[in-house]
Formats: structure tokens, sequence, C-alpha cells
């Protein structure tokens, strides 16, 4: 029982990993504002971005990133350590080669989740991408600088973030799927990357009626970030 009660506070670490809203900081500590309450109404980079200025939306876009990288390496960590403790008495069918890959799945979604749904927030954030960006470069790294390559060249063609989010998390299940990766990884990029997919339904609407504001565009409506 104290096993799988420490794997639960595992994965709420990675939870509050994922829920420190950088981009509501920067709004707060900058200009003090609640940027949910301007441009697209997001705590992501983009709206960070189009409200703050470019600086510090690269503060807020490392951040993110870093969060998700954090999580991962979190896990990796916690889960050995946990198993390693005398006090500490898993199943003894419990095999840590095989177990691990899959709390490290469950600790990047609980980042992601965190990311877009933070308890600070009112269960409210961003759209995760950033912070799903650096999941997969923890994770697996050639996976990630794929994303990231899809990302660049998508947003250097159209100069629309929300299309080059939702194109890399695309890339990266394609990756994932080709590459040799475990199941458990496998399965948290391609929940993951739905994931995120999902959370840019309104702009995948504006897509297609051809209204999504480009980069550098300014739109009190717009929901790229």
């Amino acid at each position: 029982m104290i096993f799988w009660i420490a794997g639960i506070v595992g994965l709420a670490i990675a939870y509050l990993f994922g829920a420190t809203p950088a981009g509501y900081l920067a709004g707060k500590l900058l200009r003090g504002i609640d940027i949910r309450e301007h441009g697209s109404k997001s705590t992501g980079a983009t709206n960070v971005l189009r409200t703050l200025g470019k600086w510090p939306a690269l503060v807020v876009l490392l951040v993110d990133v870093l969060k998700g990288v954090a999580a991962i390496a979190f896990a990796r960590w916690f889960y050995p350590w946990l198993l390693a403790l005398p006090s500490v008495a898993p199943p003894a069918a419990l095999d840590l080669q095989t177990w691990l890959p899959w709390a490290v799945c469950l600790a990047g979604l609980a980042v992601l989740l965190g990311h877009s749904r933070s308890i600070w927030l009112n269960f409210t954030g961003g759209k995760s991408a950033a912070t799903g960006l650096g999941v997969l470069l923890a994770m697996s790294w050639p996976v990630g600088l794929g994303a990231a390559a899809a990302f660049g060249v998508v947003l250097a063609m159209s100069r629309i973030v929300s299309l080059s989010s939702i194109l890399a998390a695309l890339t990266a299940i394609a990756l994932v799927c080709g590459l040799e990766q475990p199941l458990p990884y496998r399965l948290l990029v391609i929940t993951g990357s739905l994931y995120v997919v999902a959370r840019h339904r309104a702009n995948i609407q504006r897509l297609l009626a051809g209204t999504e504001p480009r980069l550098g565009q300014a739109s009190s409506a717009a929901s790229q970030g």
C-alpha cells in the first residue's frame, strides 16, 4: 500500500511541475495583469508574445519546455529510488525494467494535464505544446527533435503557430511509431499528441475558415498559444 501511495505522490509532483503557470506569472510580475484576460486568454508562450513581448515569451517558452523535461527526469529518478527503499514493499512480481517506462508514461501525461489544467488557475492553462516538446526531448530526443523541426519548418512557411503545433504533434506520432520505442512511450506520444491537437479545437475551426491569425498579427479572439 505504501508503494502505491508513494507512486501516486510521484505523479502528483509531475502534475505540479506542469501546473506551474509561467505565462500567468509573467503577466502578473511584468504588468500586473491576468494574461487570461488578454489576447487569446491562454497562458502559453504565443499569447505572452502577443501581450508582453518577445523576451518574456522566450522565457515562458523555455520554462514550459523545461517543465516537461523535469517531469520525465524526475520519474526516471524517483521510481527506481522508491523501489530501492527497504521500508517500501513493492509487489513481488514488479520488475523495474518493465514497469519504469509505464511510470514515465504516466508522469508525461500528468505534466501535460498540469500545464493545461493548472490547479493554481482554476484548472485553466495553455495548450501543452511546449511542455509536450519537453516531454518528447527527455523521453526520446530523436522524436523530440523531429517534432521541433516540423514545427520550425511549418512556422517559417505559414507563420501560424497553431498549425505548426498541430503538425508537430502529428509528426511526433509518426516518428514514435516508425522508430523503435517501448510500447508505453508510443502510447504516451500518441495520447499526448492527440490531446495537444484536441486543445487546438478552436484554432482548427479558424484554420478551416481561413481566419486564424499569423505570428505578429494582433487578434483579441485568437488562441494559438
